[in-house]
């Protein structure tokens, strides 16, 4: 085992420039003039930054996956927080089934999820619906809400529901005062667990979407796929700033550490 000391340090920073090389690169091509993916060597640009706020088609598509991941992510954590509680408390017969079916889209291709999917919409006559696309992204989202809802409460400590309910406190105010604040670091997570995989869902989504409901990773396959200019480059380069600001921003705000993990 590798102690505290310089080669520590130096296997950490090799590991960390491994993991951050890739974003870095792709960052600095979104900056190139060219019409080609290539370094900025000649100075940077705004040039492809500019082309995506002029290309309705991808402001379209944000809007939707936006849309599609808060709604979804919001459902599925509405769903996934009684689920876990059920699975969790009350050991019924059949809620081993029950928590496996629930968890079961975490082992099934989204491939063969798109592929069943659009068969069963087709037969439905509801093929470029929102609303089901929305039900398909709530169907493989929710596992990864529960996951981390069911390990918060593998900890929960019940005493102080217990001693609420010995003060005549009723189910809902147990629930309302107790529960759910112990649970927060859990749905948080889960919330946002379920939100990423949303927004960045493709191989599904490729099957369901329309003209009129495709998401930003659809719209950027199928560009990627007639083009090979540097918007691709911008594109991420802005979801990567979008990402940093906005932990950013729920750290200070809130405290990933509290939000996530539980601390303070």
């Amino acid at each position: 085992m590798i102690r505290n000391g310089p080669l520590s340090l130096l296997l950490h920073a090799a590991i960390t420039c491994f993991v951050l090389l890739p974003l870095v690169v792709v960052v600095l091509v979104a900056f190139t003039p060219e019409n080609t993916l290539s370094m900025p060597w000649a100075g940077p640009s705004l040039r492809w930054f500019y082309a995506i706020f002029d290309n309705t088609l991808f402001i379209v598509a944000f809007t939707n996956s936006l849309l599609l991941g808060v709604i979804s992510a919001t459902l599925s954590t509405l769903f996934a927080i009684p689920a876990s509680i059920a699975i969790a408390r009350y050991k019924f017969k059949g809620s081993g089934a029950m928590n496996a079916l629930f968890l079961s889209p975490l082992i099934i291709p989204h491939l063969v999820l798109g592929v069943a999917l659009v068969r069963l919409f087709s037969l439905l006559g509801v093929n470029g619906s929102f609303l089901w696309l929305i039900l398909s992204h709530v169907t493989i989202i929710t596992p990864y809400c529960m996951r981390l809802i069911l390990s918060a409460l593998t900890d929960f400590d019940q005493n102080a529901e217990h001693a609420a309910r010995t003060l005549g406190a009723s189910e809902w105010t147990v629930f309302q005062r107790i529960t759910l604040p112990l649970l927060l670091p859990g749905i948080c997570g889960g919330w946002l667990l379920a939100f990423i995989n949303s927004f960045d869902e493709l191989t599904m989504s490729i099957f369901i979407t329309s003209p009129s409901t495709y998401t930003l990773p659809v719209r950027m396959y199928m560009y990627a796929s007639e083009s090979i200019d540097p918007m691709m480059a911008a594109i991420s380069a802005l979801m990567i700033l979008i990402t940093a600001v906005s932990m950013f921003l729920i750290d200070r705000l809130f405290g990933l550490d509290r939000l996530l993990v539980g601390k303070g």
